[in-house]
């Protein structure tokens, strides 16, 4: 098995729900009398709420260069707004870092989905290193929530579930955008967060959800069997 390290802490919630979800993954395929090497760097989350592309592109070249020097084969950064610094960071070290974006449009493409709707911080839902990839690599394009919603998006992501707060005022507010980005055209929604799929279940809608922890763990598993 391939040593892999992890990068988590944005949230620690959802870092421990990687953790799980690898290891229950591998131990699928080679029984539990085993589990794979993990390293795991946990930063802090404040390092993203200071909304400083310098200093979060290197700090995470940094945690990228020391898990590659302590053996790691593969980076698997566990969350969605940090693969703004891929750009940055898969250029200057000697491994891979697996792209979120890589299992969303896998899954996509198995599903038969072409317009996506995401959601997710601001940072995520404006930018472009979810929707680019997807575009370029998928020819899948993406829909987000109208101006006067994405705030409210990104604040409850930042103000309520990346501390561990799952209310059920988040859930109907996230259920409602989802049938707005229905009636823009989305065939699939995409819980570009990684603790959405903590609050939300395929059981609330009836459009297919791309829940990204899953599919980014089960990419880590893959690579680690290789």
């Amino acid at each position: 098995m391939k040593k892999i390290g992890l990068i988590g802490g944005t949230s620690w919630h959802s870092t421990i729900v990687y953790y799980r979800l690898i290891n229950e993954m591998v131990g699928e395929k080679i029984g539990n009398q085993a589990n794979p090497e993990l390293l795991i760097y946990s930063l802090n989350v404040e390092l993203m709420r200071e909304h400083n592309t310098d200093k979060i592109n290197n700090k995470y070249l940094e945690i990228s260069q020391t898990l590659q020097t302590a053996g790691a084969k593969a980076v698997v950064i566990c969350a969605n707004t940090p693969h703004l610094v891929y750009d940055f960071v898969q250029p200057q070290i000697n491994i891979p870092i697996l792209h979120i974006a890589d299992a969303i449009g896998e899954e996509a493409k198995k599903l038969g989905l072409s317009k996506l709707g995401l959601l997710g911080t601001l940072p995520t839902m404006k930018g472009e290193f979810i929707s680019s990839p997807l575009k370029q690599k998928y020819d899948i394009e993406t829909l987000i929530p109208d101006e006067e919603h994405l705030q409210q998006n990104h604040d409850y992501i930042s103000q309520e579930l990346t501390k561990g707060i799952f209310s059920e005022e988040a859930k109907n507010f996230y259920l409602d955008q989802m049938e707005l980005l229905r009636a823009k055209g989305a065939d699939g929604i995409i819980l570009g967060c990684t603790e959405l799929p903590m609050l939300l279940d395929q059981k609330d809608l009836d459009l297919p959800l791309i829940a990204t922890t899953n599919l980014h763990a089960q990419m880590a598993a893959d690579f680690i069997l290789g």
